[in-house]
């Protein structure tokens, strides 16, 4: 049973987020300009605006133009957007996020999503929309065992679903939500119409003796291309991967250091060359850090990238997922693969290069993300 659910902080949480962003010890810096990690100044320019500009309440009330509900799951609160569309023959889609998301990314793609006819579209555009906060993230309750990977995300994502009494659904995801998408669609294969990714997670074909062959000119210079951007930007895996508790102290203790934590991710994750608000606004970026800090999941959130790491459960292990499947890519994606190595892990039936966007798809490119799940979807319904 689904209990309706409305985000509500203490005016005590944000008189002590104030008094903390008041007391911070800023260090040096040397190089500057995200050389050595998140700029000084930016940051400094960021938490002035935090603590003197930006309206909680106000965000309070965007999120809140949503039916939010928790359920209790596998013995644990989750907490989940439901937004009905009023077309009756709208197909379910859940929609995952991952990390340092939240579902505070979804605010732009929602409305277009549940009522197409007033977004661009027809009646057959339409979709319910179920938005899962992933267990220890955000407004869910955090696991309190160890062993709590993306497989187990999945499992609980499909009791929801169950729950909700929808057999028969899609489901999309970028970052974590790729994965925990591809274990759902592998899991539940007869309720899963179609899956949709702005993420692939697809690696060199083991099997084949020469992994480029059939791979295009241009998706090898985007291979190595997305492989240069990321040579410096994976230390945060390493970390979270195998000491999360360490870096929690400081980050759940922290405002300044858990903005400056997920604030580096935005900047060099989305295609906003070099200026981060060519992306994202300050309100947006900042919404995203304060459900972290409001909820105090930041260290619990980590904890997800230690236990897939330490998992003995193998999606690949379990054979080629024949979902239909869609992939939008976005340039600025951390890794991009080629279709042809996708087309070992996956039924690939829509693949979309775009010419814009990176990893906060539906945050960036609202548009061109609703576009893409619609065209994709359209021969599934």
């Amino acid at each position: 049973m689904s209990t309706p659910f409305k985000i509500s902080v203490s005016d005590d949480v944000i008189k002590d987020l104030h008094n903390r962003l008041d007391m911070a010890r800023w260090p040096d810096e040397i190089g500057g300009d995200w050389q050595y990690g998140t700029d000084l100044n930016y940051l400094k320019q960021l938490c002035h605006y935090w603590r003197h500009e930006f309206d909680w309440r106000k965000q309070e009330r965007i999120l809140n133009q949503f039916d939010h509900f928790t359920s209790i799951v596998n013995d644990r609160k989750l907490h989940f957007i439901h937004q009905r569309s009023k077309h009756e023959d709208a197909l379910p889609l859940l929609v995952t996020h991952g990390w340092p998301g939240s579902i505070a990314e979804f605010v732009k793609i929602i409305a277009p999503l549940t009522d197409p006819t007033n977004h661009g579209g027809t009646s057959a555009d339409a979709f319910h929309v179920i938005c899962p906060s992933i267990p220890g993230y955000g407004f869910s309750d955090a696991p309190t065992a160890p062993g709590f990977d993306q497989k187990c995300v999945a499992e609980g994502n499909i009791l929801l679903m169950q729950q909700l009494g929808y057999d028969r659904y899609g489901v999309q995801g970028g970052d974590w939500g790729s994965a925990i998408s591809s274990w759902n669609a592998l899991l539940a294969p007869k309720q899963v119409v179609g899956l949709h990714l702005n993420l692939v997670f697809a690696g060199f074909p083991k099997h084949k003796e020469n992994p480029l062959e059939g791979v295009t000119e241009a998706e090898q210079q985007r291979l190595a291309e997305r492989r240069s951007a990321m040579k410096e930007g994976t230390g945060y895996q390493q970390i979270q991967g195998s000491k999360p508790q360490t870096l929690g102290y400081g980050l759940h203790d922290s405002p300044i250091g858990l903005a400056a934590w997920i604030t580096e991710k935005f900047h060099a994750w989305t295609d906003c060359h070099g200026d981060i608000e060519r992306s994202l606004s300050k309100d947006e970026l900042l919404t995203n850090i304060m459900i972290y800090w409001v909820t105090g999941t930041i260290t619990s959130s980590t904890r997800l990238y230690y236990e897939s790491a330490h998992s003995s459960n193998d999606m690949a292990a379990a054979g080629r997922i024949e979902t239909p499947t869609g992939c939008a890519i976005f340039p600025a994606e951390l890794y991009i693969p080629p279709r042809i190595w996708a087309e070992e892990i996956y039924n690939i039936q829509h693949w979309s290069v775009m010419d814009r966007g990176g990893h906060f798809a539906a945050l960036e490119e609202p548009q061109l993300f609703v576009a893409d799940i619609r065209q994709f979807f359209a021969t599934l319904r």
